[in-house]
């Protein structure tokens, strides 16, 4: 069993629970496990992501990173390339909706993790910051890409630039969490979203995450070009067709995401 992840399921819901506050190379590895072990889980309809007691996630161990400078400087920078980027990839390539629960500091690869689900409420008076240029580095975890198209490049220069905190409620008013509740309302909100999302129709979430993922980059017409392949492809399903005769009898369609 992962000694510093854990997951629970209920009602086509995994929960993924960060027990320690700072990534370990322990810490990346049990997640990116688990990740792609809900990926794999046919059962699964929904994931939320959460941390413990303070704080959601802060990023790198400052004292594990320190020791590995010590020893081979070269090697312990790998672990962007090697397991931060890995398990980001991972997250945003989730077949399924995610909820992220920001239950207290977010910072650095933390709001990197919290950025590449795709709904996020987080704690009143939850801190945030990017953390990074503060001691001397700049952004990984994709943090730059998902801020940019978050908040705008304006916006996201100057978090990057200048790494100060900032309150949840200042990331709702900038689009950076979708809910702000108080603390101990923030799982529960969470996993009630998800359970939300479970019952949905799961191909077109799919779908919509797909579209999402490349519609700010791509041109108007690759946008359409995908939107029309996936459309074809959903207007096939059972849930399409569940929610046409649902809508017809005038009563709530029940998805089975096939």
């Amino acid at each position: 069993m992962p000694e510093t992840v854990t997951r629970a399921d209920a009602g086509g819901v995994a929960t993924i629970t960060m027990r320690s506050a700072g990534l370990t190379s322990l810490s990346r590895r049990e997640l990116l496990d688990v990740v792609r072990e809900v990926d794999a889980d046919a059962s699964v309809r929904a994931v939320v992501i959460t941390g413990t007691g303070r704080a959601f996630c802060v990023g790198q161990d400052l004292g594990q990173h320190v020791e590995a400078l010590r020893g081979d400087a070269a090697t312990s920078l790998s672990v962007v390339e090697d397991e931060y980027n890995p398990l980001i990839l991972a997250l945003a390539a989730l077949r399924v909706p995610v909820v992220v629960a920001i239950n207290g500091a977010c910072a650095g690869a933390g709001l990197g993790i919290a950025l590449a689900g795709d709904l996020r409420i987080a704690a009143a008076g939850a801190k945030f910051t990017t953390a990074f240029a503060g001691i001397g580095l700049s952004s990984d975890s994709g943090l730059a890409s998902r801020l940019v198209h978050s908040v705008g490049g304006s916006r996201a220069t100057e978090l990057l630039l200048l790494p100060e905190p900032f309150l949840a409620e200042t990331a709702a008013t900038w689009g950076l969490v979708h809910r702000v509740v108080e603390p101990a309302q923030v799982l529960p909100e969470a996993q009630a979203l998800a359970a939300r999302l479970a019952t949905g129709p799961t191909a077109a979430y799919r779908a919509i995450k797909t579209v999402l993922a490349t519609a700010a980059t791509d041109s108007l017409q690759d946008t359409l070009a995908l939107e029309a392949k996936l459309q074809t492809e959903l207007g096939r399903t059972d849930d399409h067709r569940e929610a046409v005769e649902a809508f017809l009898e005038k009563r709530a369609p029940r998805f089975t995401g096939h």
